[in-house]
């Protein structure tokens, strides 16, 4: 039996287009997530792995769809060489039945991973250049100096509520709890702790 499975990482997104290419393909059912793929409890996948046997195929739009990383590919299809399931990508034209399919299956697989290690191996040696420089990253604090100082003022005061506080300086409280972390690190610095 062919089964299909679909996913759309946003509810605002349509997964028509991949449904209907699994139909097309000839599956019998199909599942379909509206989820991101980062998110490793998926519903509708966790339905498909559960209904199928040895001898289906499980079709997917493209490989991106049923793993986001090469552990997830490979931890997939291990599981169903391990059940006597194939494996088809439509997008990819890969169809694990055939021995071509499955070292189509493991290079695709490989080259998706190797460019993700040279995006985040690019990152940080931009992050380290950058410190080098003495440039830190990291988003910009929300308030001057002078701001922040006024807050932890206010807060220690005792005049105000947390919330009023922060609608009055527009911040949220994890912030404001930030900022007053931050003045207790900066005191003990101060005295030598």
């Amino acid at each position: 039996m062919l089964i299909g499975y679909a996913r759309v990482s946003t509810l605002l997104q349509n997964a028509d287009l991949q449904q209907d290419a699994l139909i097309k393909s000839g599956c019998e059912k199909i599942f379909t997530d509206k989820i991101s793929g980062t998110v490793s409890e998926r519903p509708a996948l966790g339905k498909v792995k559960e209904i199928l046997r040895s001898g289906d195929t499980l079709v997917v739009w493209r490989l991106d769809r049923l793993g986001r990383s090469l552990k997830d590919l490979i931890e997939w299809m291990n599981f169903l060489e391990s059940e006597g399931i194939a494996l088809k990508s439509l997008q990819e034209s890969i169809d694990t039945t055939t021995a071509t399919g499955k070292l189509v299956y493991h290079i695709f697989a490989s080259i998706s991973e190797f460019e993700k290690s040279l995006i985040q191996e690019r990152t940080m040696a931009g992050l380290a250049a950058a410190r080098a420089r003495g440039r830190m990253g990291g988003r910009p604090k929300k308030m001057s100096e002078e701001k922040q100082k006024l807050t932890i003022r206010l807060y220690h005061e005792k005049q105000h509520s947390v919330d009023e506080i922060c609608r009055m300086m527009s911040i949220s409280k994890p912030t404001l709890y930030n900022y007053l972390k931050g003045a207790i690190a900066d005191k003990d610095e101060s005295i030598g702790l």
